[in-house]
């Protein structure tokens, strides 16, 4: 950094209301800068692509946001500050250059304001953000009203960075573009030193250059790890240097480590002499280490001890370092920034310690560059995972490398010997495909430095719903996740619904009701499943299902029958002949149950239910209960409106006095016509609307389009209107063939075929 560049910056973040414009300011490093120039009372604006919570928070702060990049929003600045990412043609830099406004790199501001206190780097490829945390914790909580900048919000510490009063500055450095080497530090904690961001650096020789220059410049202690190799190397015989960790040569000595679940209890000696004991409740021998290394600076700054073990036993961790989104008895989602094959396999061991039965594992490369350097550590690196999703490489603006993704890193990992990998490029997909894997006793853990946390906040959501709604309920009320729905519908096809809920009772399905709209979660309501296609993805949401024997009640008084809107209408109709009552028979070629029949006034043997309904008890989607008489309803073919926000609860149907043996004559003709031109096979009835008086099984059946299939789904050789699933069909295998069938009567007959069967949720 040139000399006067940064004495000039030192003269203007010393002048409060000079406007510093920073390109990019939704960055996490970008972020923390703005609340440091805010807290100076410096006038800040700034620009990024997008309007996402980082810059609303930002704004919040009276920083001026701009979104996108235009030239005139760096005019009027008094200094433009942009990050490494942000190239030389970007139209804000470029117009700042050109207007002569002063220009620098993050890490240049950042140094000025370094030099305004006695700033403490915190340095290394891995747990510095953890390391930086607990460290500006420590000095707060021994009232030393310390600054920081970290590089993710810390709940502790309020935000992600703060200028407070006191004399110390703890700053996380970042060396991933070298501009770490920019800082002149009171301090540093060296964490570790390894092969990382080699779309920089050409090798580690360079790497150990850049930290030996920061060492160099470091103005009095450094505290370095002494189990790591190349930082021994630098620091070992270096004045004023001292090493903690588990080797016998460091100064500040780690012993009897007890690991439980989410915490460590271990010993430090201080030349040998025991200092005493400290708890943490962050997991994993990685952040022990931690730990050691920031109460060995405390020490050295002079922190009390007992200040320092307080500290370390309250401290929670920062976002996204190993980050607990989600926990109940039976699954737990934790969220973490590993991106780096020692980040992953410490993360994964920390996750095997903590006592789960299982661990899924969700991984997400991030940068091509640093997939392919490091390849082959990565392969043997997730062997705590009993299952491991893969996703594709977050790119971070890189541009995709011959060979590099994430299947062929799957691949790796397969040859390397773990016994259950899969990969999944889509992240909504992959979401689905986790949460139908998880099984009570499961700790899910997504990992990588893209987008893939917002997997973990989904599945943590869908987790903590089902447990918060199944302590609701009454023990006899059925709540499941991820419910295969073949086998809940006739044609024995479909995904899983994502909730599958059979209440007790009305109250428990008010309840669930209430709970599914307060959550935004749809409802989809499967009586016998009849009529119906589930495609191969499932159904998000809550499926209900009235199957209990709440309402599986018939009640007769005279010649109305109350039927639960979970009777099925064979049993209906048998419950009609027992009491006389006839007028209903032709319900018995109608194969679904009350609530179906009545929600798509369906018919059978010139007979339709709205036509022997009086009235009908229903609950709308926020669990309050209706009876409406059956003439203010609309009525149309195959649909009553009414239920498009109601479901069906009951209802009173009126029948006609008849001798049992007469019904009982009827019944068995009904039945006769019914499976005498009905497959017996699984299917989901009617596949088509009659156009016009033209029945479509007629059509199809003239065309000789019988057996005609696709896979395993087959037009009946009995009834040209049905698909048959001749075992294992698909739904887009009956799709495709409702698509073959349309399209050659449209070509044959010129006729639109319209479909009748109900098509639910989304393809796989």
């Amino acid at each position: 950094m040139r000399p006067e560049l940064k004495e000039q910056m030192r003269d203007l973040l010393a002048q409060p209301g000079k406007r510093v414009h920073l390109i990019g300011v939704a960055g996490s490093g970008m972020t923390g800068l703005a609340r440091l120039l805010v807290q100076l009372k410096l006038q800040v604006s700034g620009s990024d692509l997008r309007n996402t919570t980082a810059t609303r928070q930002l704004e919040e702060l009276g920083v001026k946001v701009y979104k996108g990049h235009e030239a005139h929003q760096a005019e009027g600045a008094d200094l433009v500050v942009y990050s490494a990412a942000v190239r030389a043609d970007n139209p804000e830099r470029a117009r700042a250059e050109e207007l002569g406004i002063l220009t620098a790199v993050r890490a240049e501001c950042l140094s000025v304001l370094c030099d305004k206190k006695k700033s403490i780097v915190v340095a290394g490829m891995h747990g510095k953000t953890t390391s930086g945390s607990m460290l500006t914790y420590v000095l707060r909580v021994a009232g030393w009203r310390c600054s920081h900048y970290i590089g993710a919000d810390v709940p502790l510490l309020g935000a992600n960075a703060a200028w407070d009063e006191g004399e110390h500055l703890v700053i996380e450095g970042d060396e991933s573009d070298g501009t770490i080497q920019l800082y002149t530090p009171y301090a540093c904690l060296l964490l570790n030193i390894e092969e990382e961001h080699l779309d920089y650096y050409r090798d580690i020789s360079k790497i150990m250059e850049v930290f030996g220059r920061l060492l160099e410049q470091t103005n009095e202690r450094v505290i370095y790890c002494a189990d790591n190799k190349n930082a021994v190397l630098l620091c070992s015989h270096r004045p004023h240097a001292v090493g903690y960790g588990f080797s016998d040569l460091a100064k500040y000595r780690i012993i009897d480590v007890q690991a439980e679940n989410f915490s460590s209890t271990f010993k430090l000696l201080k030349d040998e002499k025991l200092l005493g004991e400290i708890t943490i409740n962050v997991p994993g021998i990685q952040n022990v280490s931690n730990a050691a290394g920031v109460a060995a600076m405390a020490c050295e700054l002079g922190v009390p001890w007992e200040s320092t073990v307080q500290a370390l036993s309250e401290f929670k961790g920062a976002r996204r370092r190993f980050e607990v989104k989600s926990t109940g008895p039976d699954f737990m989602v934790v969220d973490d920034y590993a991106h780096h094959p020692t980040e992953v396999k410490a993360t994964l061991a920390a996750a095997r310690n903590s006592g789960w039965k299982r661990i899924i594992a969700l991984f997400q490369p991030h940068r091509y560059s640093r997939t392919e350097a490091l390849m082959d550590d990565f392969a043997p690196a997730f062997s705590d995972s009993d299952k491991l999703f893969l996703t594709e490489v977050y790119a971070a603006n890189e541009t995709p490398l011959p060979g590099v993704s994430g299947e062929s890193l799957a691949e790796r990992v397969r040859n390397a010997g773990h016994q259950s990998v899969e990969f999944e490029a889509d992240l909504r997909r992959l979401r689905r495909l986790v949460s139908r894997s998880i099984e009570p006793g499961d700790l899910v853990l997504t990992m990588g430095a893209g987008d893939i946390h917002e997997v973990a906040t989904d599945l943590a959501k869908e987790l903590s719903g089902y447990q918060e709604l199944q302590r609701e309920l009454k023990a006899e009320s059925i709540l499941r996740r991820q419910e295969p729905l073949a086998k809940h519908t006739s044609m024995r096809i479909g995904g899983p619904a994502d909730l599958w809920f059979e209440p007790c009772d009305e109250e428990d399905l008010a309840k669930g009701l209430s709970y599914a709209s307060s959550h935004d979660i749809p409802v989809t309501l499967i009586g016998r499943g009849t009529n119906l296609l589930v495609l191969d993805g499932g159904i998000r949401g809550m499926c209900v299902h009235l199957g209990q024997p709440k309402f599986t009640e018939v009640k007769i008084e005279g010649d109305r029958l109350y039927a639960g809107a979970g009777v099925r209408l064979k049993v209906l109709c048998s419950e009609a002949r027992k009491a006389g009552l006839g007028g209903l028979e032709f319900m018995e070629g109608i194969p679904g149950n009350v609530g179906g029949a009545i929600r798509m006034n369906a018919g059978a043997m010139r007979g339709w239910t709205m036509e022997v309904v009086e009235s009908i008890r229903s609950i709308d989607m926020l669990g309050n209960i209706h009876t409406t008489k059956a003439e203010e309803l609309e009525v149309r073919y195959r649909s009553v409106p009414h239920f498009s926000e109601h479901i069906a609860l009951g209802a009173t149907l009126k029948g006609e006095p008849a001798d049992e043996a007469t019904i009982a004559d009827r019944l068995k003709d009904y039945s006769k016509k019914r499976w005498g031109s009905q497959p017996a096979a699984s299917s989901a009835g009617c596949i088509f609307k009659n156009p016009g008086e033209s029945g479509a099984g007629k059509i199809i059946d003239e065309m000789g389009l019988k057996n005609l299939s696709v896979g395993n789904a087959r037009v009946s050789e009995v009834h040209a209107n049905f698909i048959v699933n001749d075992g294992g069909a698909k739904a887009t295998e009956v799709l495709d063939l409702i698509a073959e069938i349309k399209r050659r009567v449209k070509a044959d007959r010129d006729i639109d075929l319209e479909t009748e069967v109900v098509i639910l949720g989304e393809n796989a």
